[in-house]
């Protein structure tokens, strides 16, 4: 029994490390061609380690095709997003977990069910509000629509929050505090798991978000890095080192971020899970 076991264990290992290895070549190809001087990422056979080294495609990507300007852009739509989905979604979901009222559960059903709605349905009547107050070509349809909150952050947190013990709601209420100070001191520190999920969450999708910048920017210097990387193979005339040192300075944020907070993010999916 113990010897199957320990075939079968390693053998999902094997497995794992294959598609491991797999899911990271895209990647190692990218960092490799990013690295290769110009002319040279099409000789055959490939080399994963270029000679020479070429760091110089990463500085004409920052200087001349103006990604350090749309680093920041994208730095403070993100950060934006980030404040404004987890402090409203973290509001909502602890009024809905821990207030009764009348109606409570339909307006969390009725919530529950704009997450079937595809996000081109509403695309549209969105863009001609924001045509009609003259939002058109500014930062406020990307960030003002997460300060309103957002039906999965609101449905994770409140899963979580659900979780917790309802009498240290009690207790705090005896003692004199009101529901914001038993939010912000009781409640909130003890859902840092669940709250770290959906930053990750957010960060990602504010951070690689490309659609919604190409519909509502027009002014080249407020593009986003997703944006800005969509245009960047007109303005490079297809040079596949600029376009890959690109797409490198893009996704790297992602991968420290989630690195970073790769702890929190599974015990915060994990724990939404245990209580309905």
């Amino acid at each position: 029994m113990s010897n199957s076991h320990t075939v079968l264990k390693l053998a999902a290992y094997l497995v794992l490390g294959i598609g491991s290895l797999l899911m990271l070549i895209p990647f190692l190809y990218m960092l490799s061609t990013s690295l290769t001087a110009p002319g040279s990422e099409l000789t055959l056979p490939p080399k994963l380690v270029p000679d020479p080294v070429v760091w110089n495609n990463y500085r004409q990507v920052w200087v001349e095709v103006n990604f350090l300007q749309y680093t920041m852009n994208s730095t403070f739509i993100t950060m934006m997003d980030l404040i404004g989905m987890v402090a409203s979604c973290a509001i909502v979901a602890y009024g809905l977990a821990f207030f009764e009222f009348r109606g409570r559960n339909l307006i969390f059903l009725a919530m529950l069910g704009t997450m079937m709605l595809p996000s081109q349905i509403t695309m549209i009547p969105t863009y001609f509000i924001w045509k009609s107050v003259g939002a058109l070509d500014t930062y406020y349809p990307l960030i003002l629509r997460s300060f309103l909150g957002g039906a999965f952050g609101i449905f994770l947190l409140h899963q979580f929050f659900k979780t917790l013990p309802k009498e240290l709601y009690d207790a705090a209420w005896v003692d004199g505090a009101n529901p914001w100070k038993i939010f912000y001191a009781i409640y909130l520190p003890l859902a840092k798991p669940a709250l770290s999920a959906l930053a990750v969450f957010t960060f990602i999708s504010a951070w690689n978000n490309t659609l919604e910048p190409l519909i509502y920017l027009q002014d080249k210097h407020m593009f986003t890095l997703p944006l800005g990387l969509l245009f960047l193979k007109n303005e490079v005339q297809n040079r596949m080192t600029l376009i890959m040192a690109g797409a490198v300075t893009t996704i790297i944020p992602v991968l420290f971020v989630f690195l970073f907070a790769q702890k929190y993010f599974v015990q915060g999916i994990a724990s939404t899970g245990l209580k309905g």
